[in-house]
């Protein structure tokens, strides 16, 4: 019979059991109190409102890395499919009408996604190998299609999506509306879609899945073409906010987005995450950011306490299997 909550927090190994679990949350909850307290202006709506539109891009394509992670995968290639895409947004806006120009941005990503996706799944490439080599061709591809320079938007329709990314409503932004309605749609996919418990399944046990009927390549083809189409939805976004699409956009984004991922609890082995955790953990990182950054410390040693909080969160992980 499982413990209720009182009966669990009754002793000091339920205590510590409870804390574990929850480790993402608590880790949340301490970082906005220190914030607090160090600096005045934390909750300004000026600072909280560019917390979320730092955390938006990267929070997007965090949501399709949990995704391939939770079917044992993972996916290199997403900061420099931001760059492409981005790239490739600016230049569509600028011919096409705005609707066509994200259809068509969000299908270049899908498109994208699905070769590293074919190759997992049909052609058995390690998860790593695939992804690396996408990511290499994919930057190769930015600086050649935008001939090393940023390309400005210079049509009504970039300039519009331009003043949505820089605006709010109701005081929240809407890039981060946008990720707020990804992670919603991700956390009703992964609970109660056949396709979400699919994925999970797989991560889990991938052989048990297959014998039981399961089209594990299909399903591990699409998690990659998924993974592609929100870095285009990135890509879009943070395209809009700096009204240019550049080459040099979302270097290392695949990092912060494996980190948000594996800080929100999710294994690295598959079978375990959640698109609600995985949001703490982008917001976790966005916090760290924005306390250093409120503190005046240079951004390379943030990198430095990134790596940090990723290997306290895999021991974490670790000893909550114990």
């Amino acid at each position: 019979m499982a413990l209720t909550l009182k009966q669990q927090l009754s002793s000091p190994a339920g205590i510590l059991q409870f804390i574990i679990k929850y480790n993402t949350i608590f880790i949340f909850i301490l970082l906005v109190i220190f914030s607090a307290l160090i600096s005045d202006v934390f909750f300004t709506s000026v600072n909280l409102s560019n917390l979320l539109k730092q955390v938006s891009g990267i929070g997007i394509i965090s949501i399709g890395m949990l995704i391939v992670i939770l079917t044992g995968g993972i996916d290199l290639s997403v900061g420099s499919l931001v760059a492409l895409l981005a790239v490739a947004f600016a230049l569509l806006v600028n011919i096409f009408a705005l609707p066509l120009a994200i259809l068509m941005t969000i299908a270049i990503g899908f498109g994208l996604g699905s070769v590293s996706g074919y190759l997992v799944a049909y052609q058995k490439m390690a998860p790593f190998i695939a992804t690396l080599a996408l990511m290499t061709v994919a930057r190769g591809m930015g600086f050649i299609y935008s001939k090393g320079s940023p390309i400005t938007f210079e049509t009504y329709g970039g300039l519009f999506m331009s003043d949505f990314a820089n605006n709010s409503f109701l005081g929240v932004p809407n890039i981060a509306i946008v990720f707020f309605i990804i992670v919603i749609l991700a956390m009703v996919m992964l609970r109660y879609n056949v396709f979400g418990r699919i994925i999970i399944a797989i991560g889990s046990n991938e052989e048990a899945s297959r014998l039981s009927g399961i089209k594990v390549n299909k399903y591990k083809f699409l998690v990659y073409a998924i993974s592609g189409s929100l870095a285009a939805i990135a890509a879009i976004i943070v395209a809009s906010r700096t009204n240019l699409g550049s080459p040099n956009m979302g270097m290392a984004w695949e990092l912060d987005a494996i980190a948000a991922v594996v800080i929100g609890g999710a294994s690295l082995n598959g079978g375990r995450g959640s698109a609600i955790n995985t949001l703490m953990g982008v917001l976790i990182l966005g916090l760290i950011s924005n306390i250093l950054n409120l503190l005046n410390v240079p951004s390379y040693p943030q990198q430095v306490v990134k790596g940090g909080i990723i290997i306290f969160a895999v021991l974490l992980q670790r000893f909550e299997n114990k």
